[in-house]
């Protein structure tokens, strides 16, 4: 046997039932309660900020193993119920547990990135990702780097997508971390590189010049 595959290397953080239950999802879909699997991954996608950034490639390859199988979206369906559920309950997960909350946005911007209708982005998601990161962008959240940190993440992942899909919003958002970089107080000097990095990211079509990769990238180099 060669290496295992990503989807198998991630499935080794569950108990020995649970791995057998995703497996199967993987490969033979029909055969399991594809809604337990759902719940199952963003469950531990909000308690686990490694596999919360790599689970949209195990349910994108669940979502095609079941439509070649039976040209069917339960899985899909039941998914994008569990990511609304969360959604609409956002704030009491951030008061509850900030690392759920960015477990959270993580998953649901790497589901964004992984899930595609017609070669697109899914329409219904760009929103919800959006209002996610507007919370990041708030002055309370600049206040603490991990939710920085999650925003700056994430922009970097889905950003130019996002961006294709609703310029305006996009705009709207970058209003508000530019208002953020320029807080009197509250934000650490990590950051506000952070936020400064991200700005000049998008100012230059979403790329990093060789410039820009050197100012902010040659401290950890050295």
């Amino acid at each position: 046997m060669g290496e295992p595959s990503k989807e198998e290397y991630k499935i080794q953080c569950f108990d020995a039932e649970t791995q057998q239950l995703l497996k199967t999802a993987l490969k033979d879909p029909g055969a399991v309660d594809l809604e337990k699997v759902a719940n199952v991954i963003v469950d531990h996608s909000l308690q686990d900020s490694v596999f919360s950034k790599e689970a949209g490639r195990m349910c994108y390859a669940i979502i095609q193993a079941e439509s070649k199988q039976a040209g069917q979206s339960v899985f899909r369906r039941g998914l994008l119920n569990r990511l609304q559920q969360e959604y609409q309950t956002r704030e009491q997960l951030r008061a509850r547990s900030l690392q759920g909350w960015v477990c959270y946005v993580t998953f649901i911007c790497n589901i964004f990135d992984y899930l595609r209708v017609n070669n697109m982005p899914m329409m219904a998601l760009v929103n919800p990702v959006y209002d996610c990161l507007f919370r990041l962008a708030q002055p309370d959240s600049l206040s603490k780097e991990e939710e920085v940190d999650c925003l700056v993440l994430q922009l970097h992942r889905v950003g130019e997508q996002l961006e294709k899909m609703n310029g305006q919003r996009m705009d709207e958002l970058f209003v508000l971390i530019r208002d953020g970089f320029l807080l009197p107080a509250g934000l650490s000097s990590l950051a506000q590189l952070l936020l400064l990095e991200i700005i000049e990211f998008r100012a230059a079509g979403w790329k990093t010049t060789p410039a820009a990769h050197k100012y902010y990238y040659s401290e950890v180099s050295d």
